[in-house]
């Protein structure tokens, strides 16, 4: 049991009577409150999964005095508090906050926390609005406020939606042997014998799906190579349903089956120039996670060198451009569990891990994503890197098992031949070693990757026996330089140019090698009288050392 955006544990040692900070567990609460919900356990350490052997929770009134310093310290905030026994036997205390889903919980001297992975974080005055506008994206999918009885439905899409989820692999024999309107209520598609705005929108008849504020449309537009519309197909006229959208975006766009051809010895492969996959995962994507509280149709712009796909509203909150890959937070709570039942989407979540990994895998460059305070836009290049790298990407596929994970930084590394720790750690936001260790995974036992260096010089580079097995050429650059080279570089650059300073010799040589590693090879040759210092840190000037 690890600490995560649902889990916050604390040693029973936080409260200590009069002196217990319940401004700080009242931060908690309120965080937990304004995001998806969570527990505080009180009595297990941060980096245990259980409580200490034979702890015991002596004072049996503690719940309740928890209770009242929480309520006493927030507003908007319900808490469940008991004591839990662990599977060693041990006792602790489970603090549940529910999730507040329509009002923004505070605590009482006004302030506004959030919980975001596994850190509670102050909403600044400018997000406020939009924290308010996801609550409301979330009340949306409940609401009945058309007045639809449920028996007014679309009996073709009752009747598919209905096969599909008993014939999903994702959805439990119990919910499977559930009747009909038992299912509809469990995905909330009905409430009080009225269809939801959920229900209207995956169920309804066309009119009533019409009728809604703000129905989902797409608009997917060709442009030739002067920006011009060339071709146009409009999504608009709310006879489809969710699923029904996406498939015809997938069926009746040619622009997915372009392919290029990769001669591997005697065989062909070709490789999509816009995997049909990652399409699907960016079109549910958009779906999923737009607000459907704001006007705006779903924009999928093809043009000769990308694809574009726009969504309106932003980026659910906790989620960022940066942080989008490992950031998993459910807009519409209720749309995203029938995707990912009806095995529409790869996951719960942004799906953003499999769409890295496949277009990785597939020797393309990363997505790129930008926010505006109107739309989020998705961009995939056209283009492949290099065939080489295709190559070297399908040849490890075919080898080894690779996880999604090991994929994606497989592909990171292969496509600028190497990595220091501190670059690869900021693609992927990873701020600890541990967390690195986890994507880079089983590539270095492997043999794909090679190590080298220590600390923030740490360099990852594919293998060269790797690369020369499938005679991959790659880039050619200065980063993965030998030692022994690079030392040659510095000889050659201070006999023409003596008495230099670090920065000095570092742009001569290549900015492109790591700083740290010409670093520890000029150390290395002062240490060895190769090269002489006069002056410490920045000061330093180098020359060759003369010898008597």
């Amino acid at each position: 049991m690890e600490e995560n955006k649902n889990t916050d544990k604390k040693s029973l040692k936080f409260l200590k009577g009069r002196n217990t900070d319940w401004d700080e567990l009242a931060k908690d609460c309120v965080s937990f409150a304004n995001a998806q919900g969570g527990s505080v356990l009180i009595g297990i350490e941060d980096k245990d999964s259980l409580p200490p052997a034979n702890q015991k929770i002596s004072d049996r009134n503690l719940p309740d005095l928890i209770q009242k310093n929480i309520a006493n310290r927030t507003i908007n905030v319900a808490v469940a508090i008991t004591i839990e026994v662990a599977q060693n036997k041990a006792e602790y205390l489970n603090v549940q906050v529910f999730r507040n889903t329509q009002t923004i919980a505070c605590t009482t001297d006004g302030k506004y926390y959030i919980r975001i992975h596994d850190e509670c974080k102050p909403i600044p005055p400018d997000e406020m609005a939009r924290l308010a506008a996801d609550k409301n994206a979330f009340v949306w999918e409940e609401q009945i406020t058309k007045r639809i009885p449920a028996t007014q439905f679309d009996e073709q899409k009752r009747r598919s939606f209905l096969v599909d989820v008993r014939n999903s692999k994702r959805v439990s024999s119990f919910i499977k042997e559930m009747s009909d309107d038992e299912i509809l209520d469990f995905y909330f598609f009905q409430k009080s014998s009225y269809l939801t705005n959920l229900g209207i929108l995956w169920i309804g008849k066309r009119n009533d799906r019409a009728s809604l504020l703000y129905p989902p449309a797409i608009q997917i537009i060709r442009f030739d190579d002067n920006d011009e519309k060339i071709w146009k197909l409009l999504l608009d006229d709310y006879f489809p349903n969710p699923k029904e959208l996406v498939e015809r975006v997938l069926n009746e766009v040619p622009d997915w089956q372009e392919s290029i051809e990769i001669s591997e010895g005697m065989f062909r492969k070709n490789i999509p120039f816009f995997p049909i996959e990652v399409v699907r995962e960016l079109v549910v994507n958009a779906l999923v996670h737009r607000t459907y509280t704001t006007r705006g149709d779903i924009f999928i712009n093809i043009y000769p060198d990308r694809l574009e796909i726009h969504s309106p509203g932003r980026l659910p909150y906790g989620v960022t451009p940066k942080n989008i890959l490992n950031q998993s937070v459910r807009r519409n709570e209720h749309i995203s569990k029938v995707f990912y039942d009806l095995g529409l989407m790869e996951r719960e979540g942004s799906g953003y891990d499999l769409v890295y990994a496949l277009l990785l895998g597939s020797g393309k460059p990363l997505p790129i994503v930008n926010e505006t305070d109107e739309r989020v836009t998705v961009i995939v290049k056209k283009q492949f890197i290099s065939k080489d790298v295709v190559r070297l990407m399908d040849k490890a596929s075919t080898e080894f098992t690779l996880k999604q994970k090991e994929v994606i930084s497989l592909g990171l590394i292969a496509q600028q031949q190497s990595f220091t720790a501190l670059e690869i750690s900021d693609i992927l936001n990873q701020n600890e070693e541990a967390g690195l260790r986890n994507w880079l995974g089983r590539l270095v036992d492997l043999e794909l990757i090679i190590k080298s260096g220590k600390g923030k010089g740490t360099q990852y580079a594919v293998n060269p026996e790797f690369i020369r097995k499938i005679n991959f050429k790659g880039k050619t650059n200065l980063k993965n330089i030998e030692d022994y080279r690079l030392e040659e570089l510095i000889y050659k650059d201070l006999k023409a140019y003596p008495d230099s300073g670090f920065s000095e010799i570092h742009s001569r040589i290549g900015l492109e090698i790591n700083m740290h590693k010409v670093r520890r090879a000029l150390k290395k040759m002062v240490d060895n009288h190769a090269v002489k210092s006069v002056g410490v840190n920045r000061w330093a000037r180098y020359s060759i050392e003369q010898i008597s």
